[in-house]
């Protein structure tokens, strides 16, 4: 009997990021490469700019060095915060979307430290908001996990994918394979997060549109389902609601135990007042503009200047143009 061929795809792969990733021998502990990091560490833009004018020094600018996780000195201005130096280094042509050993990006070490003028400056550089094909995570997991608002906000204006979901082989899938963002920033309360994931498409009844990976789940649970057993607020299943959720998916509790809570309540609400047409038609609108390449028609819909600058409840500020007539559509 014939033995299957090895996947040499992805044993490629791995030599590739091993055989990129590791060290120089000549370098790693160079004098250079130390006072390189030294400058970096203490964010001296122009200590960096001087050394760097040098080319002793600029070619180690995408070198790895250090103990630990090697890190070019992108990486580690990136992780401690450094926004001068990273701006200089980024001048200076470093490699933006390089890896280190753990096939971490420079803006996913900045994402999760918290760095949101590092993220910003990444970005602005051409910064793959979706980390790296190598590596199970993503900027945007991280972001919604750890409730960092501002920076899902970039994230998410630079093309950042709102479903996206833990890189794993689809034999490999489970339910946790498919908990996105948005059940993330609902397992953690972060109800903002939640709120910007759904302006920007995250689907409402799994946070999951890959179909291969649902159907390898036995019992995959919706997110209104989801929210109901862990107890979050009734401002999430409010929000799932208003945003088009199947309300007729979620396993209603039969044993009545316990009171219902405010969500379960919500919840049997909807499904005693089911959507008007009018409602229906401005989700189906609203999901069809979040598709690629479809955002731009928005600017041809004649939506009255008093709707499009209306400021929904909870907000300071009107939200932008894409979000603001989006959010008026998904009112009953």
């Amino acid at each position: 009997m014939e033995q299957p061929k090895p996947d040499t795809t992805t044993l490629m792969d791995i030599k590739k990021i091993f055989s990129l990733l590791q060290p120089g021998d000549d370098e790693a502990d160079s004098e250079d490469s130390s006072e390189l990091s030294r400058a970096v560490c203490q964010d001296d833009a122009t200590t960096l700019a001087r050394l760097l004018s040098q080319d002793r020094y600029k070619k180690l600018l995408n070198k790895r060095s250090g103990w630990g996780v090697p890190s070019t000195p992108l990486r580690l201005a990136a992780a401690r915060g450094c926004v001068r130096s990273l701006r200089v280094l980024l001048e200076h042509g470093a490699e933006v979307d390089s890896l280190d050993v753990k096939a971490q990006t420079p803006l996913f070490v900045a994402v999760s430290n918290g760095h949101r003028e590092c993220v910003r400056a990444l970005l602005e550089a051409g910064a793959s908001p979706l980390g790296s094909v190598y590596n199970n995570c993503s900027p945007l997991l991280l972001a919604a996990r750890d409730g960092r608002e501002d920076i899902l906000r970039q994230l998410l204006e630079h093309g950042a994918q709102a479903n996206v979901h833990a890189r794993l082989p689809e034999w490999a899938a489970n339910s946790v394979s498919c908990s996105g963002p948005l059940y993330l920033a609902a397992a953690y309360g972060h109800l903002e997060c939640f709120r910007l994931l759904l302006l920007h498409g995250a689907d409402p009844d799994y946070n999951c549109t890959e179909q291969g990976v649902l159907a390898q789940i036995k019992e995959p649970k919706t997110l209104l389902e989801t929210c109901l057993r862990h107890g979050c607020r009734g401002d999430f299943i409010r929000l799932l609601i208003d945003f088009g959720a199947n309300v007729y998916l979620p396993e209603v509790p039969k044993d009545g135990a316990n009171p219902p809570s405010e969500g379960l309540e919500m919840l049997l609400q909807a499904r005693a007042h089911p959507k008007s047409l009018l409602s229906q038609s401005r989700l189906a609108m609203r999901r069809l503009l979040q598709q690629p390449g479809c955002s731009a028609t928005l600017g041809e819909l004649e939506i009255p200047t008093a709707l499009a600058r209306a400021t929904p409840p909870g907000q300071t500020t009107p939200p932008t143009a894409l979000t603001t007539p989006l959010v008026n559509y998904t009112r009953h």
